[in-house]
């Protein structure tokens, strides 16, 4: 049974600093980590290896059904994502692969193939499961739930410097763009709607750093977390 390890849901639309924040908060607590919407990432990534069109939901759920993939923490560095060995970190934070993937995670096919591999990574001691709807509807009985945000406008200059920083080069309009566009497909799905969990935390880290968030979040957690547990 793995209904009293404790999870950690930790979501939010993308350039919110979850993933930075939800390894942070893995390596502090020395719990297992999942960062959820790279799943979605790693299928896009995988139905293009595949020639799969993302309009076919039939064979984009068999890609998911079917992936080979884990995380692994590396200290100071990025979360390192592997797809059967090969390590495809760099592969799925492309703009392309993230916008192909915002696609496929709005298919109730594809999310119900990989709703069970996401809660099998709920293993002790603990969990920090990092995505879009972690609280509602994955962990809906997390032990804590975070929900973070921030403007789209310092969202998207904290994507354009990542990807400065990485030799891409790339409009801020249009990172802008992209990211109000997929803010309203996310926030407009069917299935799975991204928005805070009734018994969310609500954490705007538009005028925070990255030192700044830990420490809020983890002064949160303080509340809900046993004693003892860091």
């Amino acid at each position: 049974m793995t209904d009293n390890i404790p999870v950690i849901a930790v979501d939010g639309p993308s350039g919110v600093g979850k993933g930075t924040l939800c390894q942070s908060l893995a390596q502090h607590f020395g719990w297992h980590l999942l960062d959820s919407g790279s799943l979605y990432r790693v299928t896009a990534l995988a139905a293009q290896k595949q020639a799969v069109h993302l309009d076919n939901e039939a064979r984009l759920a068999l890609v998911a059904a079917r992936l080979e993939v884990r995380f692994e923490t590396v200290p100071d560095q990025e979360t390192q994502v592997l797809l059967e060995g090969e390590n495809v970190t760099a592969a799925i934070r492309s703009e392309a692969c993230g916008n192909a993937a915002s696609v496929v995670a709005a298919l109730p096919a594809v999310r119900a193939a990989l709703l069970q591999r996401q809660r099998d990574f709920r293993q002790s001691p603990g969990l920090v499961a990092d995505g879009r709807d972690m609280g509602t509807v994955v962990f809906p009985d997390a032990t804590v739930k975070l929900f973070l945000t921030a403007s789209p406008a310092i969202r998207a200059i904290r994507r354009y410097k990542q990807l400065r920083e990485k030799g891409i080069n790339v409009s801020l309009a249009a990172l802008e763009k992209d990211i109000a566009e997929r803010d309203a497909r996310d926030a407009g799905r069917a299935v799975a709607p991204l928005k805070p969990a009734a018994d969310a935390q609500v954490v705007d880290t538009t005028e925070l750093g990255i030192a700044a968030v830990r420490q809020q979040a983890l002064a949160i957690l303080a509340a809900y977390l046993k004693p003892g547990t860091a």
